[in-house]
């Protein structure tokens, strides 16, 4: 199976094995065409497909992260993209350039301003985005930068989206937009992760990850895979 298949993302199990057989599934469409749920998913399943209210694709993301215990946040250019367990450790490597966030700060490669939110969050992981902000006094009135801070975290995978929670009416009915709660994939995958992620070199990672985009992205050229894994 590679995303130049038109295959259709009609169930949440159809996403959980499209994510397990392929490691990485961006939410939104990208740069390289067919490289995304948006343009897989099946009728109905989408946002635009009903008035009512409901959108099966973005109700399945807390599920999924729960069920597969995959990584999920902003890895690809801004955008949501899953990530197998499987691939995780390698594709933190890489994009962690061998470095704990501890050493990375120590070596100069991290803000001051990064260390205080990353040391928060992974002292209160998980937590929610709105109770991390008040936390820190992120805010109209107070610290500015969370949310070009918290992407970056996410990019450099030291940061991710564990859960999405919704909030309750009087009857426990959920309700509105699920909000993202944040933790470290130390803490959320626990020693399975922090015995592999460091296993191999950056480059080593690098090249595992480089190959397995160009096998299930075969329409698109080393140049496009290498620009979206930067």
């Amino acid at each position: 199976m590679t995303f130049s298949d038109n295959f259709k993302i009609s169930s949440m199990q159809d996403l959980i094995d499209t994510i397990d057989e392929l490691g990485f599934v961006p939410f939104f469409q990208n740069e390289i065409d067919g490289f995304s749920i948006e343009e897989h998913i099946g009728r109905g399943c989408w946002y635009t497909d009903g008035d009512d209210g409901f959108w099966p694709a973005w109700e399945w993301k807390g599920p999924v992260i729960r069920k597969m215990k995959c990584a999920y946040g902003k890895f690809l250019r801004n955008k949501a993209m899953y990530v197998s367990p499987k691939w995780f450790p390698d594709f933190a490597d890489f994009r962690r350039d061998g470095y704990d966030f501890d050493a990375r700060f120590d070596d100069e490669l991290a803000s001051f301003y990064d260390k205080e939110l990353y040391d928060l969050l992974a002292a209160n992981a998980p937590v929610m985005s709105k109770q991390l902000k008040q936390a820190g006094n992120y805010g109209k009135n107070g610290r500015k930068g969370f949310d070009t801070m918290i992407n970056r975290l996410q990019k450099q995978c030291y940061v991710i989206i564990s859960d999405f929670r919704y909030a309750k009416d009087k009857e426990g009915n959920e309700y509105g937009w699920g909000v993202a709660e944040y933790s470290t994939p130390e803490r959320f995958f626990g020693k399975k992760f922090t015995s592999s992620v460091y296993k191999r070199t950056p480059e080593e990672s690098y090249s595992r990850v480089l190959k397995h985009f160009m096998k299930i992205l075969p329409d698109a050229d080393e140049a496009q895979i290498r620009k979206i894994l930067k």
